[in-house]
């Protein structure tokens, strides 16, 4: 009996001091909590000028949010209504392409088939108001917003178009305008292109679109597709693993960890290349990030595809959007896990390296490197302690003649004397070559 009391006493006297601990971490919680709301009635109270309560706290909630890292955001309702139009890739608008210049708006392109091509907006019409209510003064994202609105709804459109001798009103009614973010066409008669902007919620479909319609006008005649992911910011996770599906057999794509098993996670290609083993070169560079390395990471990792440029921008995390407040009309975007490519390789604040570097030229009076992610301030470091990355190309003897002109073009990129895109044009090349070698060949290259 003295045995068992006596363990139950060392039992209780070892978690007493834990228990202290907790309560501790709890009160000091609580008294920051506290200092929090002192300070902010003390601003609401003392600063010079009267301020809105709600851009305060909405500040407070920003401010706490970036001092984790770069990415997570809070996204209040004006916000959060422009970033479901830019992942959704749909809005009911006029599909008109427009910028700021001269304090109005701009009309850059009218996208075809859309109501402003209908009613014959053209290219160089400025809008000095909408709606009755002049635009001078507004940022082009205030223009932007009062244009867009429900399907179905008319707008009155003043233009000044250079030839008219007076403004004149245009009234256009909304439609659903679908944000095209995959274009294709054929290079050099036997090369597909494929450029994708954003990672939306058509890209996947858009894709695989593409590819038909590349296989449908070339057939046989295809030598190889050359994936363009140069200046793509990223986007949806989903629309990235659906893309390299496209492309792949069998195999892992892309692998998340985070500190909590639901963000811990895998994604497997399904059985079927689109493309059934047609070459393929990938384009990056500085600012190809998140969901355009996904896309690299996976196909270099499966010796799928040749990546050709320069290192991309090395975001390696995942944010989820948590949805807040009654409406669910706001939310925070929080970073909940690190991705990893095939091989297990992490490429936040490291990249995506190339298989071939091709330096595209500076413009005229740009110094310094391009930021990326290793330049952010806050940014997450990379806690891998080596870079594992097995799967990649191996420095073959094929690969050596084309590395060598490579070097070649390289020189002749620094100098900047021919602004020609010389990574799509090496790109060419590289498939072409690639087309004239056997089969088994070109699979040990790729």
């Amino acid at each position: 009996m003295r045995k068992l009391i006596t363990g139950t006493m060392m039992a209780l006297m070892m978690a007493l001091p834990v228990q202290a601990d907790a309560r501790k971490d709890q009160d000091e919680f609580y008294e920051q909590l506290d200092l929090l709301m002192r300070i902010f009635e003390r601003v609401r109270s003392e600063y010079v000028d009267e301020v809105d309560d709600k851009e305060v706290i909405e500040a407070a909630i920003q401010g706490m949010l970036r001092s984790l890292d770069p990415h997570s955001t809070y996204l209040n309702p004006e916000v959060y209504q422009q970033v479901r139009v830019q992942m959704e890739g749909e809005y009911g608008g006029l599909g008109i392409e427009v910028q700021m210049d001269k304090g109005l708006v701009k009309v850059v392109s009218p996208i075809d088939d859309t109501p402003a091509d209908k009613a014959g907006i053209q290219g160089g019409d400025y809008i000095s108001h909408i709606d009755g209510d002049s635009v001078s003064g507004k940022t082009l994202t205030e223009a932007v917003k009062k244009m867009r609105g429900p399907v179905g709804a008319p707008i009155v459109v003043t233009i000044l178009r250079e030839g008219s001798n007076s403004p004149f009103d245009v009234t256009i009614v909304r439609e659903k305008i679908m944000v095209r973010s995959v274009r294709h066409r054929i290079e050099d008669e036997t090369i597909g292109y494929i450029r994708i902007t954003t990672f939306n919620m058509q890209t996947g479909s858009g894709v695989e679109d593409a590819i038909e319609s590349l296989k449908a006008e070339l057939g046989e005649n295809l030598d190889g597709i050359i994936l363009d992911l140069r200046n793509n910011p990223g986007g949806l996770l989903d629309e990235a693993i659906r893309v390299s599906d496209a492309f792949l057999d069998r195999g892992e794509i892309v692998s998340t960890r985070g500190r909590r098993r639901q963000n811990n996670n895998r994604w497997y290609a399904t059985s079927g290349d689109m493309l059934d083993g047609v070459p393929i070169v990938v384009l990056t560079n500085a600012y190809s990030a998140s969901a355009s390395e996904i896309v690299a990471g996976a196909l270099q990792d499966h010796r799928r595809a040749i990546v050709l440029g320069d290192k991309t921008f090395g975001k390696g995390t995942v944010q989820s959007e948590i949805r807040l407040g009654r409406a669910g009309d706001r939310a925070i975007r929080l970073t909940t896990a690190r991705y990893f490519t095939p091989s297990g390789r992490s490429i936040q604040e490291r990249g995506v390296e190339p298989d071939i570097e091709v330096l595209f030229p500076r413009p005229a009076g740009q110094r310094g490197n391009p930021r990326r992610e290793a330049d952010l301030q806050g940014h997450i470091e990379n806690d891998q302690a080596s870079i594992d990355r097995t799967g990649e190309l191996d420095e073959e003897e094929d690969l050596q003649e084309s590395i060598d002109a490579a070097d070649a073009t390289n020189a002749a990129a620094k100098t900047g004397e021919e602004q020609v895109d010389v990574q799509l044009r090496y790109a060419i090349k590289l498939l072409k070559d690639m087309s004239g070698l056997p089969k088994q060949q070109v699979a040990e290259v790729r």
